[in-house]
C-alpha cells in the first residue's frame, strides 16, 4: 500500500445510524491528532502515529452528551476504496467504569 497522507482528510461511520459524527485529521510525518464531534460525543480529540503503511494507533478522549469523560486507544488499518477514498477498519478499547472493545469502520468524507 501507499503511504496515505490523511493531513485535512474527513471520516464518519459506515453504519447509517451514526453519519452525524464526524473526525478531522491532522498529519505532519507521523504525528497524526484530530478531533471529533456528533453522536454522542459533544467533543473529542485524538493524538497518535501513523505507520509507513498507513495504519494509525492513537489514544482518544471524549466528553459525552450526558457530561461522562471518556478515554481509550484506537488502531485503524486503512483500505483503498475503488473511488479512491480512505475506509478505515477500527479496533478500539475503552478505559473506566464503561470499560469495553469492539471494532467499527470509518469512511473518508469527500
Amino acid at each position: 500500500m501507499t503511504t496515505i497522507d490523511y493531513d485535512g482528510r474527513r471520516f464518519r461511520p459506515a453504519e447509517d445510524d451514526a453519519k452525524n459524527r464526524v473526525a478531522y485529521y491532522r498529519q505532519e510525518g507521523d504525528l497524526l491528532w484530530g478531533h471529533f464531534l456528533g453522536g454522542h460525543a459533544r467533543r473529542g480529540a485524538l493524538t497518535g502515529t501513523c505507520a509507513v503503511d498507513g495504519t494509525l494507533r492513537f489514544a482518544y478522549s471524549m466528553v459525552l452528551d450526558d457530561g461522562e469523560i471518556v478515554s481509550g486507544s484506537c488502531r485503524s488499518t486503512p483500505h483503498l476504496l475503488p473511488d479512491g477514498r480512505v475506509r478505515l477498519h477500527e479496533t478500539w478499547e475503552r478505559y473506566g467504569t464503561n470499560a469495553g472493545s469492539g471494532e467499527s469502520w470509518l469512511e473518508e468524507i469527500r
